[in-house]
């Protein structure tokens, strides 16, 4: 009987030491110099590295949104963590009360540390003798958020989820110093943003998205208590994957702490508790390959938008780094695609070839005065899922590759790493553009014969596609028939390398070792057979190219986009050269011809559509000549075709749109695509302007400058 005592003394060591631990720990987050001879000094130095930042920029990372041009059709989204900063007013109370209940149901009466919960945990886990209860309140969860979200190195994100006591005392040090200088209602705020609830779902406004589809503001007190027990461990309770009676029993839990805190009458808790689980799951769409099928062509757009968005300064140092803020910086983005315009060109192309053939069949249009880009279409799916294709039609490819169709997530049009296609006689353009801007007239005439020995090109001697090509042109009647013998002179005559600075100009770029050897500085002087599309290029290039042509000379970067919003509304911008602050979003233009040149070169290139210049004639036939007819209203172009006509091209403007159309081989650029499919560009094009520009006023080019016709 004398040692029961004794025994009763035993069983309370551990709630002494326990204590006694707790007040330790109490004192150091109490009175930081107790501890400065150790741990203490460390967490000091380390609170006030981390202090302003954590105060002044501690929003967690969100999801960018890219909308149709109606600036409301959501198409996809970009993150790594999906999320949605949302305010405490449009969150249900019920919610911020359910986790309030689940997580610190002391929250509104501590200030920061909840120093009962303190002792409440270090006494029940040295009982359990393990980890059975934390004492991390709200603000030391949004604390150790906010230190991870912000971190910028492995280190840093080591730093804020070690689980190690110095993490713990920072996290306590830093929640006192934030109660200070943050409202209750702005901390509840910033954790149900941070908060993480399972299934890729970060923050309030994604949880209610993903399990109940719907809104913040619209959850019911059933749905909050199980949102908000999902925090504690999203894996365990998981309502859709894992075993339904935890997280109905964790849900249950959360709805009698409500009642026991009196937001919701015991009444009420008790009917909560005998409602079934009701999940109503969404899916949210991510990256360019979840556009909606309805939308489908738009998935190369936002490809497009991708890469375009990887070349911005403004968005980061490198293409990783720009990315990583698309997918985490909250951006509204609207693209620049026009609905009317985007159905003219997939009617236009579905018109004329089926998703099932090996030829890609593909058309852009841009804007002229803008850049931005209007349509984008092509006869093939946007998807990741290639296991309906064929093998490849090329021989030599790797039997493992699949043919870029019907599926294909491949940049065919621009924008991406492809180099394009050979583009033909469409850069007889660039040479006849040089030529009068350097002062040439259209008038300029030469015996252009059947074959021409240029000595100027190392006695290469290039001939025409046909003997009605031979005789005197001039620019007005080489261009409308094509004559290669012609622009081959021209091009001597002004300098080959003029003209390949002046395409570079104009946006184009060479992405092949071949094509980036003869466009050298060294080299270019003789790259005689450039002036005959031998090198490769897309149709957003020569779109925007001819574009500018349309717009009197003045070129303007491709653009996707209307607007770019950052997350606190105001408009994405960059810094110039000289220091200027512009918006992302906003046209990048500058003169690169004079005007009255482009004039000129779009008066000649009214001869190969069948129209009629304002100042010459065009030679009696054009390869062209149904294109006015379709169009209805005046209109220049080029047609283009390569050897044995394995591409074939034509782009076509007025002075409101410009569009290129090309068919071609992606897969095996040896496969021709035969003269019979030739004029599928032509019909494209002209089908597309046609129905684009349908109930507007027809717009005449301006009449070239005297000095310019002879």
């Amino acid at each position: 009987m004398s040692y029961r005592p004794l025994s009763a003394l035993g069983h309370c060591v551990p709630l002494l030491r326990a204590g006694l631990i707790a007040g330790i720990i109490l004192a150091a987050v109490a009175y930081p110099i107790v501890a400065a001879a150790g741990i203490g000094a460390k967490v000091g130095a380390e609170f006030s590295e981390h202090r302003a930042d954590l105060l002044r920029a501690s929003l967690p990372a969100e999801t960018s949104y890219v909308y149709a041009a109606d600036g409301k059709t959501v198409l996809t989204m970009f993150y790594e963590e999906y999320r949605q900063y949302t305010k405490l007013k449009d969150i249900a109370p019920s919610m911020q009360q359910a986790m309030v209940a689940a997580e610190d149901s002391r929250f509104y009466q501590h200030r920061g540390v909840d120093p009962k919960g303190v002792v409440r945990a270090f006494v029940a886990n040295s009982q359990s003798g393990g980890v059975s209860q934390g004492a991390s309140t709200i603000t030391m969860q949004y604390v150790r958020m906010a230190l991870r979200d912000s971190a910028t190195t492995p280190q840093e994100v080591q730093e804020a989820t070690a689980q190690t006591s110095l993490r713990k005392v920072r996290e306590m040090r830093l929640a006192l110093d934030v109660e200070k200088q943050m409202s209750k209602e702005d901390i509840l705020e910033r954790y149900l943003n941070s908060a993480y609830f399972g299934h890729r779902a970060y923050g309030i406004y994604a949880a209610a998205q993903i399990f109940f589809s719907k809104k913040p503001k619209d959850l019911t007190p059933v749905e909050s208590a199980t949102l908000a027990g999902l925090v504690k461990s999203p894996s365990e309770y998981d309502p859709v994957t894992s075993d339904q009676q935890e997280a109905l029993g964790r849900r249950n839990y959360v709805l009698e702490r409500m009642g026991q805190l009196g937001y919701l009458s015991p009444e009420a808790a008790a009917q909560a508790r005998t409602e079934p689980l009701r999940i109503d799951q969404s899916d949210p769409r991510n990256d360019c390959a979840s556009i909606p099928q309805q939308h489908n062509s738009l998935g190369f757009a936002c490809d497009y938008l991708k890469n375009w968005w990887s070349s911005q300064s403004a968005f980061g140092e490198n293409r990783l780094e720009r990315i990583d803020e698309l997918r985490r910086g909250g951006y509204r983005i609207v693209l620049s695609i026009d609905p009317k315009i985007q159905e003219a060109a997939e009617k236009n192309i579905d018109a004329e070839g089926s998703t099932g053939s090996p030829f890609a069949h593909g058309l852009v249009v841009t804007e002229p005065g803008t850049g931005r880009v209007k349509a984008m279409a092509v006869n093939r799916k946007y998807s990741l899922d290639t296991s309906e294709n064929p093998p490849t039609s090329n021989p030599e490819a790797d039997p493992k590759v699949k043919a870029n169709y019907p599926n294909t997530v491949a940049p065919l049009l621009g924008g991406g790493t492809l180099p394009g296609y050979q583009a033909g006689s469409t850069f007889k353009m660039f040479p006849m553009l040089a030529a009068l801007d350097a002062g040439m007239p259209l008038s300029t005439s030469f015996n252009a014969p059947h074959r021409y020995r240029s000595e100027v090109y190392n006695g290469w001697s290039p001939s025409n596609a046909s003997g009605a090509m031979s005789g005197t042109q001039t620019m007005w009647s080489g261009f409308g028939k094509s004559v290669n013998t012609y622009f081959v002179w021209l091009e001597e005559k002004v300098g080959a390398d003029r003209a390949v600075r002046l395409a570079e100009q104009l946006g184009l770029r060479w992405r092949t070792d071949v094509d980036r050897d003869h466009a050298s500085p060294e080299k270019a002087k003789t790259w005689g057979a450039f002036t005959l599309g031998v090198s490769d290029a897309t149709p957003l290039e020569l779109a925007n190219a001819y574009g500018a042509i349309a717009a009197d000379g003045r070129y303007c970067e491709a653009i996707p986009v209307l607007s770019i919003t950052n997350r606190d509304g105001t408009p994405a911008t960059y810094r110039t050269a000289g220091g200027l602050e512009r918006e992302v979003a906003k046209p990048r233009c500058r003169q690169v011809v004079d005007a009255g040149a482009a004039q000129a070169a779009t008066d000649a290139a009214r001869c190969p559509t069948g129209d009629t210049p304002a100042r010459g004639g065009c030679g009696g036939w054009s390869t062209a000549d149904s294109v006015r007819g379709t169009v209805g209203r005046p209109v220049a172009g080029k047609t283009g075709t390569t050897d044995s006509t394995r591409s074939a091209w034509f782009v076509g403007y007025t002075p409101e749109l410009a569009a290129a159309s090309f068919i071609s081989d992606p897969d095996n650029p040896f496969n021709a695509v035969g003269d019979g499919q030739s004029q599928r560009p032509i019909d494209a094009v002209a089908g597309t302007l046609r129905d684009a520009l349908k109930g507007q006023p027809s717009r005449d080019f301006t009449p070239p400058p005297d000095r310019l016709v002879g």
